[in-house]
């Protein structure tokens, strides 16, 4: 695990504190309509202002492409920050300029602000020089709490990093100790579970796994592509059939670095990709060249649950089947259930991420329980590919 600067190696009193925060959520009718991004970021805040710090909040919000969006205005984020905070969130109609010196020019020790959309600009996403010197000259120390956009080398998230002194605010620290824990320096045995639809998507992220872990369990229409590959007729199953040879390649170089590829033993399988669809459970070898399989059966659920039970540590991105949909939620429901158990009993430390995966886990009952839930999409899965992330890597000593 790398080490960085977290915000207990800052004095800030009376600084300006320049935070980076994610706050790019999803609205309706012109509100907040979920406020996980907006909650997670109060912790960090909540700390800066008692130390006695003026925080001035960066953020980005939709894809404005440079150009001012009026649509994509943060002032709604503003309104619910302070709502979250209890307190007030004075709002400057820039980034930079004007705006954003005089909202920034009358905060006092202790004082929360916000900029707008910090992609209003072109300069944000192009990693722009002198944009970062124009973010760098309102405050004095930068802290970045925004894990989620660490994999962008954006002038607000990278280059206002070199600038000011930095460190990691407490979700990035949070997000930065759980990855650490779980693939940097893991308690063995490490499972992963990596399910989705596409083998193809997930190519990097099996090969960096399959050298850090001692097993992947592979779920969802992933694991049909496995199982054609290894000479099993899967039916009408979504398969992405051209990549039976990279699946094998997978198995073979997984075998070499003594890494075992679980595969599914039963499936359930329906005629139709539909709610409640008439629906029989068969073992691998006897999937009716008519049906999909959807989700996997008892016996496999069975031996993810044991296997499970034998590890120390798990890495989970991706559904096992279709968990939008009843019946086929049951082998997703059942694994988290299990994971959620033994995690919770101290036996297991389980980190999952990923957009689906975080849903799966809700929805199943089992998100509170693990040990860590990254809320990044994009990041998490570049983390388990393996990949030097530009944001994580200039807060690094």
């Amino acid at each position: 695990m790398s080490k960085f600067k977290t915000i207990d190696d800052l004095d800030v009193s009376g600084k300006r504190v320049l935070l980076r925060a994610d706050l790019n959520v999803p609205m309706q009718d012109g509100k907040p309509s979920d406020t996980t991004r907006i909650d997670r970021t109060v912790p960090t805040i909540n700390e800066l202002t008692k130390r006695g710090a003026k925080v001035i909040i960066l953020t980005h919000f939709g894809r404005p492409n440079g150009q001012v969006v009026p649509d994509l205005t943060l002032k709604p984020v503003a309104v619910a920050m302070a709502s979250a905070l209890g307190r007030d969130v004075a709002f400057a109609t820039d980034t930079i300029g004007d705006s954003a010196n005089a909202v920034v020019g009358a905060m006092k020790d202790g004082d929360v602000a916000m900029l707008e959309n910090v992609r209003f600009h072109a300069g944000e996403t192009a990693n722009d020089d002198a944009f970062a010197s124009s973010l760098a000259a309102l405050g004095d120390i930068f802290v970045n709490d925004a894990f989620s956009t660490a994999h962008r080398a954006h002038a607000s998230t990278e280059a206002l990093a070199r600038k000011l002194p930095a460190a990691a605010g407490r979700l990035m620290q949070a997000e930065l100790e759980a990855l650490g824990a779980a693939l940097g320096t893991p308690v063995k045995p490490v499972a992963a579970v990596v399910g989705g639809a596409k083998v193809s998507t997930k190519m990097e992220v099996l090969g960096n796994l399959s050298k850090k872990v001692d097993m992947i369990i592979i779920g969802g229409g992933m694991a049909n592509t496995f199982l054609y590959a290894q000479g099993h007729d899967v039916g009408i199953s979504l398969c992405e059939k051209d990549m039976a040879e990279e699946a094998k390649k997978i198995i073979a170089s997984a075998a070499e670095n003594g890494c075992e590829i679980v595969l599914p033993v039963d499936v359930v399988v329906a005629s139709e990709f539909a709610a409640n669809a008439e629906n029989e459970t068969v073992s691998i070898d006897a999937i009716p060249s008519d049906k999909m399989a959807l989700d996997i059966g008892p016996a496999s659920i069975a031996d993810v649950e044991k296997r499970l039970a034998s590890c120390k540590t798990l890495v989970w991105n991706g559904p096992f089947g279709a968990f939008e949909i009843e019946p086929f939620d049951v082998g997703t429901n059942s694994a988290a259930q299990a994971a959620a158990r033994l995690t919770k009993a101290g036996s297991l430390t389980s980190v999952a991420g990923g957009g689906d995966t975080v849903a799966a886990l809700i929805q199943a009952g089992a998100a509170d329980d693990f040990s860590y839930i990254s809320t990044a999409g994009g990041a998490f899965l570049e983390w388990i590919e393996g990949k030097t992330l530009p944001g994580v890597a200039a807060l690094e000593d």
